[in-house]
């Protein structure tokens, strides 16, 4: 016995019949001609609310006010062809312009398609605003080229100099599963359920083309981007961020974080910066039994105000030279000594990590810590020599254990009818 599709097997009106029932019951079409339009109406007004600029010279979710959640995946392509990429990079930007505006993607209303096929969105955000969502998309060095040195993607050429394999750092327990990759893709926002909704939907556009090597989700940003905003706390409980690079210092943007046509050796990167990801996990367990003179000492600055030990307030600048009873006031191996931009030649990092945590592992321990991203204009100035002397020198190593590792050349801002990476494939 046939069957007819779903959706096929109502009953049918007559003409004669609808154009009676319009003229009978024309008031109850219009007052639901009224409603929908409200409910629509509505609907815009949401996708209106708490959004981030999608186009500009640089991507958003870099300087952009740190968001409370964070979903970041990085994709393997299992691909070959150039104009599949391509062309998924293309619907990727489409997808992103209308989730960062609060829309859904394709139908406005993802229960509304055909009933023999996928809806064109998951719908999990369908009753959400944008919630300031921002999604950033770089490339890792391995886009560019296969383990054996071979240029992928006809990209021969192309690959900055900058975009290196990170070294091991002492210390370090990396685990290859969840680090390096193709393509990282970060989506920050103020509701979790949008960032997941993004990478969710993002990763559906891919399927055949990419594949997701690995994600994090985090919770609590740990940074502050923005003069206005307060800074936050980690899972050790101290402020952190205090010396953060922020939206406000152009000059120091450019300086640092923003690739310049004369700090670079590919145009297509001007506009650009790199991300560095690491994933640290916390001894939890270990630092909540040490005293509190220990974890200040070991961070070099006092847990309740965030102020340097050698006094002051939050953002007063530490003095290093202050002489306490057995030594500098602030320990010469404290976190703040061993990273402060003098003794780096200024360098500094714009910084927008979040805390996580997974669980508990076999043996009951909490698997917590920063999930660490910053963006500079270099790692090999701005993250490796600062990395080097962290984990060789400062005494917050003894409860940090890095188990992920990435870096990845973030690509420049595009306009309206252009797509992310056009500056790389069609120059």
């Amino acid at each position: 016995m046939s069957r007819e599709p779903a959706g096929e097997n109502k009953p049918r009106l007559s003409r004669r019949a609808l154009l009676t029932s319009a003229g009978a019951g024309g008031a109850g079409l219009a007052i639901g001609a009224l409603a929908h339009a409200g409910l629509r109406e509505a609907a815009n007004s949401r996708a209106a609310a708490n959004v981030v600029d999608f186009y500009g010279t640089h991507q958003a979710g870099i300087t952009t006010a740190a968001q409370d959640r964070m979903h970041i995946a990085v994709f393997d392509v299992i691909t070959e062809d150039r104009a599949k990429l391509i062309a998924l990079l293309a619907q990727w930007t489409a997808a992103i312009a209308a989730m960062t505006q609060g829309r859904q993607i394709g139908s406005e209303d993802p229960a509304s398609g055909s009933y023999d096929a996928p809806p064109a969105d998951t719908g999990e955000a369908m009753d959400l605003d944008a919630a300031n969502l921002s999604v950033t998309v770089g490339f890792g060095r391995s886009l560019f080229l296969t383990e054996a040195d071979e240029p992928r993607f006809a990209l021969a050429g192309k690959l900055p100099e900058a975009l290196i394999t990170l070294p091991h750092f002492s210390g370090d327990q990396i685990e290859a599963q969840r680090s390096g990759g193709d393509i990282v893709v970060q989506a920050c926002a103020d509701d979790p359920q949008v960032a997941v909704h993004a990478i969710r939907n993002l990763s559906r556009l891919g399927f055949g083309t990419v594949q997701v090597r690995w994600s994090q989700i985090g919770f609590g940003r740990t940074a502050k981007t923005t003069k206005a905003q307060a800074t936050p706390r980690n899972l050790f409980g101290f402020k952190d961020g205090t010396a953060n690079l922020l939206a406000d210092d152009q000059d120091l943007l450019n300086q640092h974080v923003w690739v310049g046509a004369d700090s670079t050796d590919q145009p297509w990167m001007v506009g650009g910066s790199y991300m560095v990801t690491r994933r640290i996990r916390m001894q939890i367990e270990t630092w909540d039994r040490s005293a509190l003179r220990e974890q200040e000492n070991v961070v070099g600055r006092v847990k309740s105000t965030g102020a340097p030990l050698s006094g002051g307030e939050e953002f007063s600048a530490p003095d290093f030279t202050m002489a306490g009873s057995a030594g500098p006031v602030i320990p010469v191996d404290s976190h703040v000594a061993v990273l402060h931009p003098s003794n780096h030649q200024g360098v500094q990092m714009l910084r927008r990590g979040f805390n996580y945590t997974d669980g508990s592992d076999v043996l009951g321990r909490l698997d917590a810590g920063l999930f660490f991203i910053a963006f500079v204009i270099d790692a090999r100035t701005h993250f490796v020599p600062l990395q080097t002397a962290m984990s060789t020198n400062d005494a917050m190593s003894e409860y940090l254990r890095n188990t992920s590792s990435g870096l990845y050349a973030v690509l420049p801002g595009i306009s309206e009818g252009q797509y992310l990476g056009q500056q790389l494939f069609e120059s």
